[in-house]
């Protein structure tokens, strides 16, 4: 007697599996920031999570990918300010903020460059190089804030990218150390 596949039994599998796979995602998801979060304190547990969960592909990474696509969304961010930075520029600004605006467009473009050699770097898994890559990006984040700080009553349009940036730098140097050293 031949036996047949039934479809009634295969849908409760089928919805069986995705809802296990989807939470072991987000388990790894939420495990990941946990840890990262508690390594370094720079680094936002809610901003991990939902910045990771958001993105594709997520869902079916383990920690070496959720790395992975910390850098891809650390190199999206990084490029869109580059842009919002450039089109700030055309606009009319005073010559304090164009100053500043300039420095910024500068260290956003060199923080292209090194975002993209650090996506290089980490994935032949030469970490220390994808290290001091990612931290230069971090440091342009921080320095293109701080230019704005310096001079008084000159704001900056730039502060929840600028963070942004530090963030997802912050989740990517966190996964590279716990890729290194693990979770002890």
């Amino acid at each position: 007697m031949k036996e047949m596949f039934s479809p009634s039994c295969s849908l409760p599998f089928f919805l069986f599996t995705l809802l296990f796979l989807s939470i072991h995602a987000q388990t790894l998801i939420h495990g990941t920031c946990k840890v990262c979060s508690q390594q370094d304190p720079t680094v936002n547990y809610q901003f991990c999570t939902t910045s990771l969960e958001a993105a594709s592909g997520s869902r079916h990474a383990d920690v070496r990918g959720l790395g992975k696509i910390s850098l891809q969304l650390t190199h999206t961010n990084v490029s869109d300010t580059r842009s919002h930075i450039k089109n700030l520029l055309k606009k009319k600004a005073s010559s304090s903020q164009k100053m500043r605006l300039d420095d910024c467009f500068e260290l956003y473009s060199n923080a292209v460059t090194d975002i993209k050699h650090a996506m290089k770097s980490y994935k032949s898994k030469h970490y220390d190089e994808a290290n001091v890559l990612i931290s230069s990006v971090m440091d342009a984040a921080t320095t293109c804030e701080n230019g704005f700080k310096e001079k008084r009553n000159v704001v900056s349009p730039l502060t929840k990218r600028n963070n942004s940036t530090f963030e997802l730098c912050g989740i990517g140097l966190s996964i590279i150390h716990i890729l290194r050293v693990g979770t002890k």
